[in-house]
């Protein structure tokens, strides 16, 4: 079956990830990850916008793979000890997401996140010439409106005391105006509607889990650090903060079908309450990802390391299906008492590390 278009795009910007792992090693020095000209040789069999955007900012084509190699990497810690890991291998990955289940629902989520975030952060830094630091006006309280959220800051946030809005706050705005037009690709009606509305969703899912966590931060000012003054700005939460919130969300995601109307989505459990925008939907459940099976993407746990000590889904019992592990004994040579010399050289030591590991049968 044809991808949409709208997954074609994820799946481009995953093509772009690398990470220090041994499985993605073999793409190190690729031009495609980090060379935005490459990005927009692919983006250019895509639609107009995308084109629009490598002619015009080629600089924030290249934060976008940034905070896509950032929403992997993140996708990859979190399911680290998973049975579904997720996988680095495009073409398996490419038919997982084909799958309106649990585990693609974190995928477009975590994407539009790292999207998001990347960009914000780069114009914060100074990166981008189209953005920078947003300083809010001095307040008691400021309303901050956006399609999916109205976050109240109040001046209670901020000890008693004289205060203004300051310093570099973080231009959320921006960052999620520029994720919306990378991920948020409509693709057209038929039968694959309901579809796009899950996509559309997860993705916006996504980005709320940053603007729902963003914090005050306030510097004093005066004499002493007597802070007779505070400047006072918004920032965004580290980005692990955005995976173990978007962990959660996958843990409690809700299964929903179309809506009579064909427009709408609502849950299939009837005592559901009504979707949030920030919770993670899925239409159908997952596999059990235990066998190897080359129709669904899935690449079965033989051979992945276990933890016999624990019990939850990185344990052995969990992780190898019930098939039983077995343990084994790697050794191997590492730096080690590695000491600085003046100047400048570093001088390590080799020594030879033993290290019992089990593994899924």
């Amino acid at each position: 079956m044809m991808l949409s278009m709208q997954k074609n795009v994820l799946l481009f910007l995953i093509a772009l990830n690398t990470t220090l792992t041994p499985l993605q090693r073999r793409v190190d020095g690729n031009p495609l990850v980090m060379d935005p000209n490459s990005i927009c040789r692919r983006t250019r069999t895509l639609v107009g916008r995308h084109a629009d955007m490598c002619q015009s900012q080629p600089e924030i084509i290249q934060e976008v793979a940034k905070g896509s190699r950032l929403g992997m990497r993140e996708c990859q810690h979190q399911f680290h000890s998973r049975r579904w890991n997720c996988t680095s291998q495009s073409r398996n990955l490419a038919k997982i997401l084909q799958q309106d289940i649990r585990e693609t629902a974190f995928v477009y989520a975590i994407t539009a996140a790292g999207v998001l975030y990347a960009v914000t952060q780069a114009c914060s830094q100074g990166a981008l010439p189209q953005c920078g630091c947003v300083t809010l006006q001095s307040s008691s309280e400021t309303y901050h409106d956006s399609p999916a959220e109205q976050v109240l800051i109040q001046a209670s946030l901020v000890q008693a005391g004289r205060w203004e809005w300051g310093g570099c706050g973080d231009d959320v705005d921006f960052g999620y105006e520029k994720s919306r037009q990378f991920m948020d690709i409509r693709q057209r009606k038929g039968k694959n509607d309901i579809r796009t509305l899950i996509d559309l969703h997860n993705n916006e899912a996504g980005r709320l889990a940053i603007r729902i966590q963003m914090r005050t931060e306030c510097k004093c000012h005066g004499l002493s650090g007597s802070c007779t003054l505070r400047s006072c700005w918004r920032k965004m939460p580290l980005f692990r903060q955005v995976g173990d919130y978007l962990m959660q969300s996958f843990h409690r995601a809700v299964r929903v079908m179309g809506g009579n109307d064909g427009k709408s989505l609502v849950p299939i459990d009837p005592d559901t309450p009504p979707l949030d925008a920030n919770v993670l939907i899925y239409s159908a459940e997952s596999p059990d990802f235990c066998q190897a099976n080359q129709r669904t993407g899935t690449e079965g746990t033989q051979g992945r390391v276990c933890n016999i000590t624990e019990t939850g889904p990185g344990g052995c019992d969990s992780l190898c299906c019930g098939k039983g592990f077995a343990d084994y004994t790697l050794e191997y040579e590492e730096n080690c008492q590695c000491q600085f010399h003046w100047c400048c050289e570093v001088q390590c030591q080799t020594c030879s590390i033993k290290k019992d590991v089990s593994l899924c049968l």
